[in-house]
């Protein structure tokens, strides 16, 4: 065992590296240096930076501790509520850190020295009301304090599972206010720095919870929890590792910046990534096998120096955070309109080829698209070994839906979609229609129960978790065919004739709900018609036929009522990018209309196809089963059935003479 003293110092040694890493990564990128102008003094420079390592490494441990209560222990263990509690200390240590990272914030921004009088309250008050920083501090901190709240609170695992959804809400404002967001390509800055901060929380907090929480159980429950965790951590890698990479190609753009002092405070922190790969494989490879056999001593020392390191890398964040990028946040040159709207620059004339061959890289859903391929091809080769059998065919529709769903979200599409309406279009149908018909027939509820194992300790694992969602009520009210049916054709109408569509089309979190909303939409809809995965009451064939028939009368409307529109949607918006190639706005909302029309109508006659099909097989096994039956039987239903007409016949003589 690591000895006491070692035990008891090594949170306040990790902090000592993390801060020292900071201050280092300050001194070297050049984010500590006085201002010319409205320098704030040393204690905000340096003490700004510091606090946010604080919110930072509290965050991760939230986080990373609820995320090991929900993932690794069952609710009946001792170590499960104290991991909440050890969430619930960690999310009141957030809280407050929170709070002094909003008031050095707004001493950094406004200059103004830190006073008790009635003028310092007013301008701080203003400043968390009405400025968007100010705000999103004020978020951070009332987020986390709910958060600490309801941990005290809440024991049931269920109920906790959206206290940890809750727990990642504040690393939200922190992607939108962090050093990329005012960045070009600010989507795709914002969206590797949101993935960064989640996975990283996972990853350390995770290990910092495994650390504090050893204790509380046996020997061989530590094998198997580390397991767990070493599961969640491969995965927060390999996302903390692609986003990492695509933000430092955001924010430092060439090779040759890497000479820059913030180039050198990154390269510093890339060294501690590839050392912490490296303890990451040492762990799955070496030290649980050697806890297996009962050298448990080897992984605490071990556990500790990774946790140093992950301080280290943390402090260097912190750092890299209030360094100033190589690359200048705003333009130096005068922007174009689509550079006002979008933040990006106009693209080149749409053309089949630029449809493509360009790429606007949307992180999260290209990591959703390789996990899912991943995820459901292991799962496949697991049944496979083991003897049992899976249509080929589902294989190939899942990984034809994932790929399309990857194009339709990182592609042409998607770099043309803010710009042309048509676009837009094309990426809203394929979403609802065409992807869903692809991944429906995968049947991935059904492959994910036959291929999971089931726990029997009483945790939750990903099958118990799928099956809770697929079970619960609110999954039976979405999932019903009515409700799908509705929410399908009549979001068409609310999203495209409501502010929502200004909101999903000029906001990036609002384009990544409208990819959620129609995708599920869509997946719910087709799921009601032809799936074959559990947690669906669907109609039966001849209401199921009527249900596809509405739904194809609606599309075709809202198809005609585009083309026949006299006025253009969001015109400040399609109206305004300063496009000289291509049709006029209004004749591309026109091409938008055809789109939803006809591409709409494609799809919508493969599903009547293939419920016809489905319907003939029915009827075929229904026709067999009554086959068998009367084999069985001696055809006694039918000989009853002759007897009742017989004696109906004889009655009906009797009366008439």
């Amino acid at each position: 065992m690591v000895p006491r003293i070692l035990r008891l110092l090594l949170p306040a040694l990790i902090l000592a590296v993390a801060i020292g890493a900071v201050v280092a990564g300050l001194l070297i990128g050049g984010g500590a240096a006085p201002r010319p102008i409205g320098d704030p003094g040393d204690v905000v420079r340096f003490g700004r930076p510091i606090l946010n390592l604080l919110v930072n490494l509290s965050v991760a441990v939230v986080v990373g501790a609820l995320a090991l209560a929900l993932w690794a222990f069952s609710s009946a263990e001792k170590a499960y509520r104290r991991a909440i509690d050890l969430a619930a200390a960690s999310a009141v240590v957030l809280t407050i850190a929170a709070a002094g990272t909003l008031l050095f914030t707004f001493l950094d921004v406004s200059q103004m020295p830190f006073s008790l009088d009635d003028a310092f309250g007013a301008s701080l008050a203003l400043f968390v009301t009405k400025i968007g920083l100010g705000q999103a501090w004020l978020w951070i901190t009332l987020l986390s304090a709910v958060t600490a709240v309801l941990c005290f609170a809440v024991s049931n695992q269920t109920a906790l599972f959206f206290v940890g959804l809750l727990s990642l809400s504040p690393l939200l404002p922190m992607a939108l206010t962090g050093h990329s967001a005012g960045a070009s390509s600010h989507d795709v800055a914002m969206t590797s720095l949101g993935l960064h901060l989640v996975f990283v929380a996972v990853w350390l907090g995770g290990l910092v919870a495994l650390v504090l929480l050893r204790r509380r159980v046996s020997p061989e429950r530590l094998i198997v929890i580390t397991k767990r965790y070493s599961t969640l951590a491969l995965v927060s890698l390999i996302v903390v590792v692609a986003s990492g990479v695509v933000n430092a190609i955001v924010r430092v753009g060439s090779w040759s910046q890497l000479a820059t002092p913030y180039g050198a405070v990154l390269i510093l922190k890339v060294i501690a990534l590839v050392v912490l790969v490296i303890f990451g494989a040492l762990q799955r490879r070496v030290f649980i096998s050697r806890m297996s056999a009962g050298k448990s001593r080897s992984f605490a020392w071990f556990s500790g120096i990774e946790l140093v390191i992950m301080g280290i890398a943390s402090g260097l964040a912190a750092a890299l955070a209030r360094s100033a990028s190589p690359i200048p946040d705003v333009p130096a040159s005068v922007p174009s309109p689509a550079q006002i709207l979008t933040g990006d620059p106009l693209p080149p004339e749409s053309s089949f080829m630029n449809f493509l061959t360009l790429w606007h890289i949307d992180l999260i859903w290209l990591l959703i698209c390789a996990f899912g391929i991943f995820f459901y091809i292991a799962g496949v080769v697991r049944l496979r070994r083991r003897g049992d059998t899976w249509p080929w065919y589902r294989t190939v529709l899942w990984v034809l839906g994932m790929l399309l769903l990857a194009y339709i979200t990182n592609g042409g599409v998607n770099v043309y979609e803010r710009y042309l309406f048509s676009a837009h279009m094309f990426a809203h149908m394929t979403l609802g229609m065409m992807i869903p018909i692809l991944l429906v027939p995968g049947a991935p509820i059904t492959l994910a129960m036959r291929a999971i194992f089931k726990r029997d300790d009483g945790s939750r694992g990903a099958r118990e978790w799928i099956l809770i969602a697929v079970h619960s009520r609110f999954a039976s009210i979405i999932s019903n065919p009515i409700f799908a049916t509705v929410n399908f054709v009549g979001s068409l109408w609310l999203f495209y004739y409501t502010p929502i569509f200004r909101w999903a089309t000029t906001d990036h979190i609002g384009h990544e709900w409208m990819i959620v909303h129609f995708l599920l939409a869509g997946y719910l809809f087709v799921q009601s018609l032809i799936g074959i995965d559990p947690g669906v009451n669907r109609l039966s064939y001849p209401m199921r036929v009527g249900q596809l028939l509405m739904t194809m009368t609606i599309h075709a409307f809202f198809g005609l009522v585009l083309m026949s529109g006299t006025g253009l949607l969001l015109a400040d918006w399609f109206g305004a990018m300063g496009r000289t190639w291509g049709a006029t706005p209004m004749e591309d909302q026109y091409l938008g209309g055809q789109i939803a029309w006809s591409v709409g109508e494609l799809p919508n006659l493969v599903l009547m196809l293939v419920i016809a099909v489905q319907w003939s097989k029915s009827e075929e096994r229904l026709s067999k089963r009554r086959d068998r039956n009367a084999d069985r039987t001696g055809d006694l239903e039918l000989e009853e059935y002759n007897r009742m007409l017989a004696a109906q016949a004889q009655q009906d003589a009797q009366r008439t003479t």
